[in-house]
């Protein structure tokens, strides 16, 4: 019997993850290949043979997404799997149409699919997109375990840029280790403030692996999810975060929506400075598709250690990249505390701006 030949649609993160749950050893299917976009320079790398499994001795090769009729066509493909975040439905289903054109199946799997069970308790915390609040809620509530006398680790969504077999398993809980590492500072955003609390990070690329890790010093795990995605680990509480200065966005995107049908508890964040009509917007658009769950308000107060250093000045503002990249949001907390504090002038970079950061803009 001829094995499915698979073509998995990706980003770096919950790609590997759906692979090493589901086809990494099962011969009904052969994966022909990943493709990559959203992160720079990953495609025409391998995904290695250290960690693909018997079935893959020479690893699986990674091509851009953009040739996905070509891979459909030249490596006789039988289905598309998609498997990345923070894309609208309209995009998720371009892929589809793309890859059916071809004669290929499309594929989303689901949470029973991927989740990984645990011995301990899990508090996911995911959004309905990029820039919601996740990170400072996950603090919040690393915070509040920790002063009820449990021992808390995070575990955060995959952003393996570098070197996979090294990146398999990565503890975080010093500066130092961001170093060994060598994390970005797209991982550094997001490790640093959760080190800086006395909380344990965990990361990486096999979670399996890296859940057994975190289980032996934790009471209780907290899923930090990253690039709005659902999270790899089976939640015993599931929150969400919503985002009233993008109201309609949490029907709009995919896994967002995902996140939002099947949280327990939804945070609507930043109630504190979006406009109440689009506050009792997403309230409303809660109670419509998820009765059941609870609804917190949450205020989003942005701070700065040293008020002065801001008032009257020019201010070069440094943003959550994320957010502005591909969360469509047109500004971020800097440039909300610089008008907050009293900046004379934020400077514009962009006719100083090279490179990468240059295209970025």
């Amino acid at each position: 019997m001829s094995r499915e030949r698979v073509l998995i649609l990706g980003a770096a993160g919950r790609d590997f993850h759906n692979f090493l749950r589901f086809f990494r050893d099962n011969e009904a299917y052969e994966v022909v290949g990943f493709t990559a976009t959203q992160i720079p320079g990953i495609e025409q790398r391998r995904y290695p043979k250290e960690l693909s499994g018997r079935l893959y001795p020479d690893g699986i090769p990674i091509y851009p997404e953009a040739q996905l009729e070509q891979l459909v066509r030249n490596l006789r493909v039988d289905s598309v799997v998609f498997a990345y975040s923070d894309v609208t439905h309209e995009t998720v289903m371009h892929l589809a149409s793309r890859a059916m054109a071809g004669g290929a199946d499309f594929w989303l799997l689901g949470n029973n699919r991927t989740m990984l069970d645990t011995k301990v308790p899990v508090v996911a915390v995911c959004a309905v997109r990029t820039g919601c609040g996740k990170s400072q809620t996950s603090r919040y509530v690393a915070a509040k375990l920790r002063q009820a006398g449990l021992r808390v680790v995070a575990m955060r969504h995959p952003m393996p840029y570098g070197d996979l077999v090294r990146q398999k398993v990565e503890r975080l809980a010093t500066f130092e280790d961001l170093d060994r590492f060598e994390c970005t500072i797209e991982e550094r955003e997001e490790y640093e403030s959760h080190i800086a609390m006395g909380t344990v990070v965990y990361a990486g690329v096999v979670y399996s692996e890296i859940l057994a890790e975190a289980e032996r010093e934790a009471d209780v795990i907290i899923w930090d999810g990253g690039n709005n995605d659902t999270s790899f680990v089976r939640p015993d509480l599931w929150i969400t975060v919503a985002d009233p200065l993008r109201p309609g966005h949490e029907l709009k995107y995919h896994p967002g929506e995902v996140n939002l049908r099947a949280a327990d508890v939804i945070l609507i964040n930043k109630a504190n400075t979006a406009p109440k009509a689009d506050v009792e917007a997403v309230a409303a658009t809660v109670r419509r598709v998820n009765p059941g769950a609870t609804v917190v308000l949450g205020a989003s107060v942005v701070t700065v250690a040293d008020p002065k250093a801001i008032k009257g000045k020019k201010v070069l503002l440094v943003e959550d990249g994320p957010t502005l990249t591909h969360g469509e949001m047109s500004f971020g907390a800097g440039q909300v505390a610089a008008e907050k504090y009293g900046a004379k002038e934020i400077v514009d970079p962009r006719p100083h701006a090279v490179g990468s950061i240059k295209a970025t803009y």
